[in-house]
């Protein structure tokens, strides 16, 4: 059964996001939150992060700061179950298609007064496929407003070219703003109350700036693709074998490779640091966006 209207599914092909609001419940949303005290009395005590857990460049082990949970369908029933439910998969299905494959997931935590901010990029640059039916599935998990760091997106990017995402030689996972033609008052943030659910296309340039207010804003995304868009040889998605591939099937079956006419750049030389967008970035020359506070 469809859950987007048609003007919903026009709005996405032209814009290459969609925001649809209060799609959990408020017990659903204090059972998200729990989960997430749990992973922060986790990192109590940690001087470095883990497999589990990415910390804020301000953690300490007395001031335990979370910067992302990684891959929580992997260690979390919780996060898991939300994945492979209609309220993340069926919007997802009206877009790209009834066979779904996970690419990763992850909880950007970007708590108040120091929530890390993400340089503009896209998430195709990072994973290049042979077509583009990519997107990824944003829960919103606190009240998203425009001072506490929101997702914000340009409109139509998403059917433009792959931008350069190097600099000094290596692949660093962000672009330069200016170099590139893009201008931040062109941007549109994607707010909403939480519960709400956002949803962008894997090409549209985005990015997002420190958290500086009182409240937090964290997000949950599930990153995802059409069972016949496959990685291209370099790309950052990482699989053992065909078999743990076919294993990251959501729903439907898988495929064979459908070629698209779709434009791609691999991100390599691999980036000499960092496993996470926050460390890969670090290499970029020129910022758009603060990178700390106290």
């Amino acid at each position: 059964m469809e859950v987007l209207t048609q003007d919903q599914k026009a709005a996405y092909d032209r814009d290459g996001y969609l925001v649809l609001e209060r799609r959990l419940t408020t017990d659903q949303l204090s059972i998200l939150h729990a989960e997430i005290d749990r992973y922060t009395a986790k990192a109590r005590g940690l001087t470095e992060g883990t497999e589990e857990l990415d910390l804020e460049d301000s953690h300490t082990p007395d001031a335990p700061r979370l910067r992302r949970i990684k891959l929580p369908h992997r260690h979390s029933d919780v996060f898991r179950d939300l994945m492979l439910s209609d309220t993340i998969l069926a919007p997802a299905r009206d877009l790209i298609g009834p066979d779904l494959r996970l690419h990763t997931t992850k909880l950007n935590m970007k708590e108040a007064g120091y929530g890390a901010a993400v340089e503009w990029h896209q998430d195709f640059a990072f994973y290049p496929h042979t077509n583009d039916a990519v997107l990824a599935v944003g829960v919103i998990l606190d009240d998203m407003g425009p001072e506490n760091g929101p997702l914000m997106v340009f409109p139509g990017s998403h059917k433009g070219p792959i931008n350069d995402h190097h600099a000094g030689g290596y692949f660093v996972g962000a672009m330069d703003l200016e170099r590139d033609g893009f201008d931040m008052a062109d941007a549109v943030p994607l707010m909403g109350p939480a519960g709400s659910i956002s949803l962008h296309h894997g090409r549209i340039v985005h990015g997002s700036a420190l958290n500086t207010s009182t409240r937090s804003r964290r997000i949950l995304f599930y990153e995802m693709m059409a069972a016949d868009a496959w990685p291209i040889m370099g790309s950052m998605t990482k699989f053992s074998d065909l078999a743990d591939y076919d294993a990251r099937m959501l729903c439907g079956t898988s495929r064979q490779p459908r070629l698209a006419d779709t434009p791609v750049r691999i991100p390599l030389p691999a980036p000499p640091i960092g496993k996470t967008i926050y460390e890969i970035q670090k290499g970029l020359q020129t910022r758009s966006f603060e990178t700390a506070r106290d």
